[in-house]
């Protein structure tokens, strides 16, 4: 008998998760990930961890199942949150999301599971996983390869967030609920009577209960201030008409080169509480009125904490139709299918969870790849990722640089 560790969340889909596994004869164990002890920065009535934790066990129970918590705690603050704090400090923005899936549950967690004996581990995202044999042409072997699915339910497809695993630990990942949709996940706890069927989706940071990211950033980079300037969709920077290329890998760098923008190319309208808060493509929190559409952040300068926006959502300063990704942050999770230089590929990508997938084209070169979109795409962010798929596997991932 097969054995699997299940991260149970107190959430509705790996309580699902955890029942279905049982159901297909699997030895399942519950464990709940504590990562996170200061209670000071989550909104204290909005499902702290200890209501979570609490709710996980009352579904082991139901079902049957043995359950522990685990503190990971000191690893989460280490490779989450110390490095969250350094990217916004650098005026990117990180997704804890993917790298909470990367660096805990299919790291940190996935090693405890197998030292307790477990085959696999299974989580309650909406997504699938393939296997099938590669065979090499040389020696005539065959290899088994992973692939990372799209979830069935189109609506709550969650393998973005995936986007950094690898073969390995593809290879000790179930995720019992990816042919499922979320009504019908729904659907199969109310029968069982579960604590969970009601329960709304978690919001805010993966397990640490929803947390105010401002007041959260506020703890270690302190509020300055600062300007907020608006640069006119006019300026001359957006209207110049684009040089000859000797080369695609020129028109490339030109395509992804950011503008450098100054003070003076704008007019201050308003102040800020620090640079290193905004991210690019952001409305709210600038409260800045007087303007016939509402203000967008286009850039931010956290060396001269400067902000600047631009009116609309089709400000030129928004849009771009390429981004590259640097040689160390390029993750394929396809590792076959990894491009050599000068090799090309056309793809779907997107640079955000839930956004629609976008036909693209990536071009490897000596340091990197480029992805140069067919549509020009609105805030491509420094720090997010970037991943592509074939089709509806997703293959490979990298961080905007």
């Amino acid at each position: 008998m097969k054995r699997v560790i299940v991260g149970l969340s107190g959430g509705v889909d790996s309580s699902v998760a955890a029942y279905l596994l049982k159901e297909q004869g699997y030895e399942v164990i519950g464990l709940f990930m504590k990562n996170w002890h200061d209670d000071s920065v989550t909104i204290s009535d909005e499902c702290p961890w200890l209501d979570d934790s609490n709710d996980a066990m009352l579904v082991a129970d139901k079902l049957g199942i043995p359950f522990q918590t685990v503190d990971l705690s000191e690893q989460y603050k280490e490779r989450i949150v110390d490095y969250m704090f350094d990217e916004y400090q650098k005026g990117r923005t990180p997704n804890p999301d993917v790298l909470c899936n990367r660096e805990i549950k299919f790291d940190v967690f996935m090693k405890i599971a197998l030292d307790l004996g477990a085959d696999y581990v299974a989580t309650g995202h909406y997504c699938r996983k393939g296997i099938f044999n590669k065979g090499n042409e040389q020696d005539g072997s065959s290899k088994e390869i992973y692939s990372l699915l799209a979830g069935a339910d189109n609506n709550k497809d969650q393998s973005y967030f995936l986007c950094q695993l690898s073969q390995a630990q593809l290879s000790k990942a179930l995720f019992p609920i990816g042919e499922l949709t979320k009504p019908q996940v729904r659907k199969i706890a109310t029968k069982l009577d579960l604590v969970t069927a009601d329960k709304k989706d978690s919001q805010g940071l993966c397990f640490i209960g929803k947390v105010r990211l401002p007041e959260f950033l506020q703890q270690k980079l302190k509020p300055k201030e600062g300007v907020i300037v608006e640069i006119p969709a006019e300026q001359d920077y957006y209207h110049t008409i684009s040089p000859n290329f000797e080369s695609n890998v020129e028109e490339l760098q030109y395509l992804t080169k950011k503008i450098d923008y100054k003070i003076s190319d704008g007019k201050i309208v308003g102040k800020h509480q620090g640079a290193h808060y905004f991210t690019k493509g952001q409305r709210k929190g600038l409260a800045v009125g007087g303007t016939i559409e509402p203000l967008f952040v286009i850039d931010t300068d956290v060396v001269e904490n400067v902000i600047y926006t631009g009116q609309g959502k089709n400000h030129p300063g928004l849009f771009k139709s390429a981004l590259f990704v640097t040689n160390e942050e390029l993750h394929w999770v396809r590792e076959d299918l990894t491009l050599k230089v000068d090799e090309t590929m056309v793809v779907k990508a997107r640079i955000r969870y839930r956004q629609t997938l976008e036909i693209a084209t990536l071009h490897k070169v000596d340091n990197g790849l480029f992805v140069a979109f067919e549509n020009a795409q609105s805030a491509i962010t420094e720090g997010q990722f970037v991943a592509w798929y074939l089709d509806d596997e997703l293959v490979g991932s990298g961080v905007i640089s």
